[in-house]
């Protein structure tokens, strides 16, 4: 099957990419290379020859048509999106162009080849999202997001994300467009860009700097090893049904000062310091509207397709901890990055 992925040059798209390539699809990258994007996570995958790369922008709808009729793909794997939360705090118009406006882009090309191949049976479309969409759960009850759950996005990014979703929803109902929905709780994991929480804390030890914690930390995550998330969207993909949605989680809920906690015991291990890493964790201004809880119901994807996640919060953590360790060369550059390192997301 010939995928046209496109954020692949992202922390998830690439790891979707990886996974692609292992399993035999011939592989199309679709890539706009802003911020976030780092080609070398294909590094291993760069040669292969199902492997080809086109650098353009999902706003770009004539660029967009071209490409299609250029590698006539079986399939689009859309994750392409503006996906930090604190930056579409800071400037949430970019989150509205790329996540909305490419997202309606992708699917009107996506419309037009499809009529053109004579609506082939074989062609679909997979929108990647997230479980922000949804909102957030109380912290001290038992409540997990389902498919049914109704949308309550609380930030611009999760805004974006919902829009970006109710578009793909509806190119299914109005025109018939062959869809497959996915919603995934957080990841984490290798070649995660070094923003967001899980890469942030690791590099910060390593380098001895205050460990920052939004608010007093209790804010509870469901946790999904990227590599584990890759293999669920491409089983979504091929055995999915039309027109169906799946959320994916890790079935692994802790709060952030959990994951900080046990990050610091792993380095204390792997990189022993003089003091405990535990001391650098320092509690600061939370973000926000800050979600308190997400949690994943996956009960549709592994009942019905037969996927659930295989890495344990611990085992994901120790692996991640040591690829960060042993890829100095990967995650350095990225530090010198526009707002990498600050703090963003701040009311002024």
């Amino acid at each position: 099957m010939k995928l046209l992925i496109t954020g692949g040059a992202g922390f998830i798209g690439s790891a979707v990419i990886r996974q692609a390539i292992s399993d035999d699809h011939e592989v199309v990258n679709l890539d706009a290379l802003t911020y976030a994007a780092c080609l070398d996570s294909l590094k291993s995958v760069h040669d292969a020859p199902g492997y080809q790369f086109e650098q353009a922008d999902i706003c770009d709808r004539r660029m967009i048509d071209t490409i299609f009729l250029k590698h006539q793909p079986d399939a689009v794997m859309h994750l392409a999106a503006e996906s930090h939360v604190d930056r579409s705090i800071d400037a949430p118009g970019e989150f509205i162009k790329t996540t909305i406006i490419g997202t309606y882009n992708m699917l009107e090309a996506s419309r037009k080849y499809w009529v053109d191949k004579n609506k082939s049976e074989y062609f679909r479309f997979h929108h990647i999202s997230t479980d922000e969409v949804f909102g957030s759960l109380p912290l001290n009850k038992n409540e997990k997001f389902t498919e049914d759950t109704a949308y309550d996005p609380r930030s611009p990014y999760s805004a974006s994300k919902a829009s970006s979703d109710h578009l793909v929803r509806a190119w299914h109902e109005t025109y018939g467009l062959p869809i497959v929905m996915t919603n995934c709780s957080n990841n984490y994991g290798p070649y995660h860009f070094p923003e967001k929480l899980v890469p942030v804390i690791i590099l910060n030890a390593l380098a001895g700097k205050p460990l920052p914690i939004y608010g007093k930390g209790d804010n509870i995550r469901d946790w999904l090893y990227v590599e584990d998330h890759a293999t669920a969207l491409l089983t979504v993909l091929t055995k999915g049904e039309l027109g169906r949605s799946y959320n994916i989680g890790g079935e692994n809920e802790a709060t952030n000062i959990e994951i900080v906690q046990k990050i610091c015991c792993i380095l204390d291990k792997k990189r022993p310091a003089q003091e405990p890493y535990a001391d650098l964790i320092e509690f600061v201004d939370d973000r926000p509207g800050h979600d308190q809880r997400y949690a994943i119901d996956p009960s549709r994807i592994k009942n019905e397709l037969g996927w659930s996640p295989s890495v344990t919060l611990d085992e994901g953590l120790e692996k991640t901890v040591q690829w960060y360790i042993d890829n100095e060369d990967w995650w350095k550059p990225l530090q010198k990055r526009v707002g990498v390192g600050t703090r963003l997301g701040k009311l002024k």
